[in-house]
């Protein structure tokens, strides 16, 4: 719609520099040549009907000026939507779109490309671009030719005046001696002091030039503005360095038009001008000082020579004096005509520094490109499976199945336990429930997993809440429905569930024993009142110290013992991943159950037991994962993380109850030992 639209809208320049925000209308022409305007107001459309263009149009954001574009058939009815966009929020689009670059490393050629959807006016942007490009430079060229025309003129004012003065001196000189011409008695030594008289009036002129220009530097109200260069100045140092410091005047200016005096590099820039200023300062002292020594030379041979004159007329003296002024200023005076028809010249014969080689072309269409946008959605849909799928297993810490555990460890997988609601005793006799016969299935691996006379299991797990104590009890239940005499030993000391899974006495167990509170183990043993061929021993009380417990000789002795009289031992302990007592314990075991939870446990747990069992810190372990399916259960789990700062006070425990009561022949009665079934 660049060129082909049949409206023009058009806003004033001070209106748009006040916009904030893109503004747009709807317009609708009509075929009688009138218009609707549609702008939104507080939300609301109002239409404005214009009969007869141009037009103006007042807005809340300035005057807009509608008119017909020449040559164009408009689309009677159709709305055309007109956005009108703060200058220099479209200063982003350009800046990333257009390319300037050179055509080589050996020409001052540039190249310029403009990526845009509008070749036409990509075209006369770029032609524009160049434009305004010679018009700024131009600008800068002209502003010091001008900065340097008034400090001539301004010269050429004050000289004219002292040039004014000096002659009438000259005049009255003659007319009060009388004189008419003046007689060379002396004539060589007066064309040797006229040489140097010569070489004095070209010093004191220049001297004169850099006092003045001394001045104009040291003025404050020059700061920050050109220094005049051509003002007849010799010393080619001072005119480099002035000319530099005028370009770096040039270029903050340059800056200042799209920056603020707080810009980084604006204040770079003046740190720079106010060195150089200051290097100007000094070069000006140091020619100031040569040009004196030259002037005073200059004088002595001046005065060397008319001393050889002798008795020559002081009215000759006196004349000499005078009109050596006069030629001062009279040279300076026509060499500042001359500066100023130089710059005069230079000032209209500014040409632009740049200038189009080939006009702009559009070329085909560069994006997007149909065979790249296919390529990239192929490449992408394989991708992003790939990708959901690599970071759903990356952010996934826990295990959630068998296959889970089978990617992370080599070690046997003897059960499945799946989640249900039937409580925490889930093995009944003749009964075939999905719990029965898992733990049925992972009875019968960890018969296969014992071996001869190894009838001592311990059950633990990596952290609490993961269903250890649940998995120890089932098992024992489901050993002892083979008709084995099946002993459950609590032996989570820390955080003991067991008596409480169970619903037998909790005060009097292991801790007692292992304490030295009672020595015959075999006083500490309860019926399950589960199946007849379980038996148990809870944990006890909690001691303050599990691991020194379990480490004393009296654990391993009281295991011994219990191995004659039960064909299996099965041992609840503490998670390994937490503290040391199921290490401490496994000395006197022969084979680990080690219980992982899906959607509990972390696969870094397996890699933990896999250290352990390489180690053989753990005697021949197999896993159980317990929960697989995806209800979550709530069996067996610690409601609390392990701590070794019990502060249990032995001294307040309860009262030790005796077991007098328990008829131990009756709870041994039939018990054969292994060596003899």
């Amino acid at each position: 719609m660049y060129t082909r639209s049949p409206i023009l809208v058009s806003m004033e320049q001070s209106d748009l520099d006040r916009l904030k925000e893109p503004y747009s209308l709807t317009v609708v022409i009509h075929k009688n040549q009138s218009i609707t305007v549609i702008q939104d107001i507080n939300g609301k459309d109002q239409e404005v009907k214009i009969t007869k263009l141009p037009a103006l149009l007042r807005t809340k954001y300035g005057v807009l000026t509608f008119a017909f574009r020449p040559g164009n058939v408009p689309d009677y009815g159709a709305p055309i939507e007109v956005i009108i966009k703060p200058p220099m929020s479209v200063v982003p689009f350009y800046r990333k779109n257009l390319t300037i670059a050179p055509t080589s490393n050996t020409t001052s050629v540039l190249g310029m490309e403009l990526l845009t959807p509008e070749t036409e006016k990509g075209k006369d942007f770029l032609k524009t671009l160049v434009e305004m490009y010679n018009h700024d430079a131009i600008a800068d060229k002209n502003r010091e030719a001008l900065n340097t025309k008034d400090f001539i003129d301004e010269r050429i004012a004050i000289i004219n005046q002292e040039l004014g003065d000096a002659e009438r001196n000259v005049e009255q000189y003659k007319k009060s001696q009388g004189l008419t011409d003046l007689q060379s008695d002396v004539q060589l030594s007066q064309q040797r002091s006229s040489q140097y008289e010569q070489r004095l009036v070209d010093v004191s002129t220049q001297l004169n030039m850099v006092d003045y220009l001394d001045r104009y530097v040291a003025d404050p109200g020059n700061r920050n503005k050109l220094i005049p260069s051509n003002v007849g100045v010799d010393d080619p140092t001072l005119v480099a360095t002035i000319n530099e410091y005028n370009k770096q005047v040039l270029e903050r200016d340059r800056l200042l038009r799209t920056n603020t005096e707080s810009n980084p590099v604006v204040q770079k820039i003046d740190g720079q001008i106010e060195a150089m200023r200051d290097a100007i300062g000094s070069s000006i002292s140091s020619v100031k000082q040569g040009l004196n020594i030259a002037r005073r030379d200059a004088q002595n041979q001046v005065n060397l020579y008319r001393s050889q004159t002798g008795m020559a007329p002081t009215q000759e003296r006196q004349f000499s004096e005078i009109s050596r002024e006069q030629q001062i200023k009279s040279s300076l005076f026509l060499m500042l005509l001359q500066k100023r028809e130089e710059n005069a010249l230079a000032l209209s014969a500014s040409a632009n520094s740049a200038r189009i080689l080939d006009e702009a072309a559009a070329s085909g269409p560069v994006a997007p490109k149909p065979i790249l946008v296919l390529m990239a959605a192929l490449l992408l849909g394989l991708l992003i499976p790939i990708f959901i799928i690599y970071l759903r297993d990356l952010l996934h810490f826990k295990i959630e199945s068998r296959f889970d555990v089978e990617k992370l460890t080599k070690l046997p997988i003897l059960g499945e336990i799946p989640a249900s609601d039937v409580g925490n005793i889930a093995v009944e006799e003749n009964q075939n429930r999905e719990t029965d016969e898992a733990f049925r299935m992972l009875r019968t691996n960890l018969l296969f997993q014992l071996g001869k006379d190894q009838n001592v299991v311990i059950v633990t797990s990596a952290e609490s809440k993961e269903g250890k104590t649940f998995v120890a009890i089932n098992t024992a239940i489901s050993m002892a429905l083979l008709g084995k005499k099946v002993l459950l030993i609590g032996l989570d000391l820390r955080l003991p569930r067991m008596s409480e899974y169970m619903n037998i006495e909790a005060d009097n167990g292991m801790s007692q024993y292992l304490s030295g509170y009672t020595t015959d183990i075999f006083s500490l043993i309860q019926e399950s009142g589960i199946t007849p061929n379980l038996y148990a021993i809870s944990s006890g009380t909690v001691p303050p110290n599990p691991t020194e417990l379990i480490s004393k000789d009296t654990f391993e002795k009281g295991i011994a013992e219990l191995r004659d009289r039960f064909d299996y031992i099965i041992i609840d302990s503490a998670p390994v991943g937490l503290v040391t007592d199921t290490i401490v314990a496994s000395k006197s075991v022969d084979a680990t159950l080690y219980v992982c939870r899906a959607n509990v446990s972390h696969k870094n747990s397996l890699k933990f037991v896999n250290e352990l069992s390489e180690k053989k810190m753990l005697p021949n372990v197999g896993l159980v994962v317990n929960g697989i399916s995806n209800y979550v259960s709530g069996y067996g789990g610690y409601g609390r993380t392990y701590s070794y700062g019990y502060g249990y006070d032995y001294s307040k425990r309860k009262k030790k109850k005796k077991i007098t009561d328990i008829d131990t022949d009756k709870i041994l009665k039939g018990f054969i030992k292994k060596g003899e079934d």
